[in-house]
């Protein structure tokens, strides 16, 4: 039962973190709502980081989940620029890293990822960039239109949505760009070679410079600048400005001294939760990029690091810690924009899982759709340039039922005459 006298504290100020505690006031909960984010800024949304607020396209402000008074307005409490530094499971604490020690009924760890870093010489010179928060797309934002006017080199280590994001940005300043990728392909990992070739030539088209095969070994700086890299096939490439785009980690470092139980690094990492999102403690939940849910209709475990898991994971991990019966099956989904390509994908289809591509439409123009199949089952499906078909995708994922493929192919049969 819950009642005013309940404390629910939510750590993590991203947007899993912000929708969740959107959803417990809009679900009538009237205890107290206290949200913990290490960061100053109020909670935000990442895509725009590397889309629109990267390429000028959209001001800072566009990228917050809610204005500033909205958390004083709907009495949520917020501790920003505090990291909390340990759960005590058995009190039901936590503490902050001022020392504050905060008491909670429900806990909700929505603690996100942090971007992997590159282990080589010359990390620590002047240009080496990541970008995962704000402050970080604030300060490459600035780099990138430096380098555009001064007919500068970015490197990217990595290309991954981030990777490939970030280099159409740069082109769009102007700035040369050389991508190194150890992949024969971009997203090598997520569409596997029959697709990726594509985004490969998509990014050529446009003037940017891959470097397949091979693994960043070296920085080379002066002055405490950088100046160039260096790969492991000996190549050295001209470089202002390096942007190491090689994954997240999930910001599991609570849940591991606190006890919770994780999922291996191998397995993708994470804190295991079930299908309602919580841990192995029933008054703990996890949410976001952190949370490895085991899908119901799937029949696997998943972590998501993308915008729609926080958005819709935020709110059922909110109903579930107020006792609603939660099965959290949303399939997998996310977007991306590359210069004047548009895509959105739905599903689960890593290299190995699938047995044959199905296209849908015209490759060559870069419209059309992709679809993953096992046994005639589809797994996942990605259009491009090609929009108001993601219901009837995620509709043929979720009916898990065998299609023709000639008729998945055939742009004249309706999508939704496939759903079994």
């Amino acid at each position: 039962m819950v009642d005013a006298d309940q404390t629910f504290v939510i750590v993590g100020g991203g947007l899993a973190g912000a929708k969740a505690a959107e959803t417990l006031r809009s679900e009538g909960f009237n205890g107290r709502v206290i949200l913990i984010g290490d960061e100053r800024d109020h909670p935000y949304e990442r895509p725009p980081l590397s889309k629109g607020y990267l390429t000028g396209a959209k001001e800072r402000d566009s990228v917050f989940v809610h204005e500033a008074a909205w958390y004083a307005a709907h009495d949520i409490e917020l501790h920003l620029g505090q990291a909390v530094t340990a759960v005590d499971r058995e009190a039901r604490t936590v503490r902050l890293g001022d020392g504050t020690v905060i008491r909670y009924d429900k806990l909700l760890l929505a603690t996100g990822a942090e971007p992997r870093r590159l282990v080589v010489p010359g990390t620590e010179l002047a240009g080496v960039h990541h970008l995962r928060r704000l402050a970080h797309a604030d300060r490459l934002r600035q780099v990138l239109a430096a380098l555009g006017r001064d007919n500068g080199h970015l490197v990217i280590a990595g290309a991954g949505w981030i990777g490939l994001e970030v280099a159409a940005a740069a082109r769009g300043y102007g700035a040369e760009v050389t991508v190194v990728e150890y992949e024969p392909t971009p997203l090598h990992r997520v569409l596997g070679p029959e697709l990726g070739q594509l985004f490969a030539d998509l990014h050529s088209d446009h003037g940017v410079r891959f470097h397949f095969g091979v693994k960043l070994t070296e920085i080379v700086g002066q002055d405490g600048m950088v100046l160039a890299v260096r790969t492991d096939d000996g190549e050295e490439h001209p470089a202002h400005a390096v942007l190491a785009a090689i994954g997240a980690a999930p910001r599991t470092a609570l849940a591991e001294n606190s006890g919770l139980a994780l999922v291996d690094r191998a397995d993708g990492g994470g804190i295991a939760v079930d299908e309602s999102l919580r841990t192995s403690d029933p008054d703990i939940y996890a949410a976001g990029d952190v949370a490895a849910a085991h899908h119901p209709s799937l029949h696997t475990r998943l972590r998501v690091e993308h915008w729609a898991n926080a958005l819709n994971g935020g709110p059922a991990a909110a109903r579930a810690m107020l006792g609603q019966l939660v099965s959290y099956d949303r399939v997998p989904y996310f977007f991306s924009d590359q210069y004047d390509l548009g895509m959105e994908y739905s599903g689960w289809a890593p290299p190995g899982t699938y047995d044959q591509v199905v296209v849908r439409g015209d490759t060559g123009k870069r419209e059309f759709i992709a679809f993953w199949l096992k046994e005639g089952r589809v797994l996942a499906g990605m259009n491009v340039n090609v929009w108001d078909v993601t219901e009837p995708i995620q509709q043929l994922i979720r009916s898990k039922a065998a299609v023709d493929p000639e008729a998945l192919a055939d742009p004249s049969v309706p999508l939704e005459s496939l759903v079994g």
